[in-house]
């Protein structure tokens, strides 16, 4: 765009003479301009402006949605559509969520912000927090037959001692447990790690889950002590005592029923098929999964559902 012979441009910045006169009142100046007429409404005009330009970059800061240092508001909707990638379609949505710097972990906003998780130390972990025990060596088992009439394919060891656990050999009647009696289809071994280590987290003062027989290494009868536990789907998990030893109970008194009761309903929870508990004990469970059995005074036996 260029200027013409004949054109007269106005500059749209110079001021009016009224908006003059103003200008130099409020500057000081005791003598302001006359006015010409009424005035063309360029102040008014301006103010709206700027009160667009207020509401438009409030809402811009508002959709970046950035706060400074500890803590940053991350967009919504990335948050979402990395959701929806990774794991499907989500829960509704918080309104905001804040990304904490220093653990790397988003909380709602209004909410106390996360804390990094210390290390556990304990007798079963050395000083820098790392597992003392056995890694488990995973493996992707197939489970053959029925759990009384049975084998298992390359199935999962449960280490003889873990931070949340020990095993018990049902024919020396001590601890541990010999190797080839702990293996177990992966789901059976995946599903007890964490059942009994949700179970010390929420009870951190009870002793360690006592575990007893799953399968042999190949499946097959366990002759001396079992009609079941063929194909790796079969668990004994012995009750708490309420003096704290890692033994068998002998006598359902020595049974603390609280604590056992809370392993019956979270193998429950985790899906477990079967749960056979002595008539006895008292401990119950949703019928037709929670079966009261001979010879189940002293532990439960957890049957998994092939996966």
């Amino acid at each position: 765009m260029s200027w013409k012979p004949g054109e007269l441009w106005l500059d749209t910045d110079l001021l009016w003479f009224r908006e003059a006169g103003r200008a130099r009142a409020v500057a000081g100046f005791s003598a302001p301009m006359p006015a010409l007429g009424a005035p063309p409404g360029l102040i008014a005009s301006r103010v709206r402006r700027n009160e667009r330009k207020t509401r438009k970059n409030a809402r811009r800061l508002k959709a970046a949605g950035i706060v400074m240092v500890p803590a940053v508001v991350v967009p919504l909707a990335a948050l979402r559509a990395e959701r929806q990638h990774a794991a499907g379609a989500a829960a509704e949505d918080p309104p905001s969520l804040t990304w904490h710097l220093t653990t790397g972990v988003p909380w709602l906003k209004g909410t106390a912000p996360p804390t990094r998780a210390k290390p556990a130390t304990d007798a079963s972990t050395g000083a820098s927090g790392a597992e003392a025990f056995p890694k488990v060596e995973w493996h992707h088992a197939t489970s053959v037959g029925l759990p009384y009439d049975g084998s298992l394919i390359d199935g999962t060891q449960l280490p003889i001692d873990g931070r949340d656990w020990v095993t018990w050999d049902p024919v020396t009647n001590s601890v541990p447990n010999k190797p080839d009696r702990l293996y177990g289809n992966e789901h059976t071994i995946h599903t007890v790690i964490s059942v009994v280590t949700a179970y010390r987290a929420a009870h951190p003062d009870a002793p360690r889950v006592v575990i007893g027989d799953i399968s042999f290494k190949g499946g097959g009868p366990m002759e001396d002590e079992h009609v079941s536990h063929q194909n790796g789907l079969d668990v004994d998990i012995y009750y708490p005592r309420v003096d704290g030893k890692l033994r068998e109970p002998l006598e359902t008194d020595q049974i603390d029923h609280r604590l056992a009761q809370d392993l019956v309903d979270r193998f429950v929870a985790a899906g477990a098929q079967l749960v056979l508990v002595g008539f006895s004990t008292g401990l119950t469970g949703p019928s037709g999964v929670v079966m009261p059995y001979a010879n189940h005074d002293n532990h439960m036996h957890v049957r998994f559902p092939p996966p």
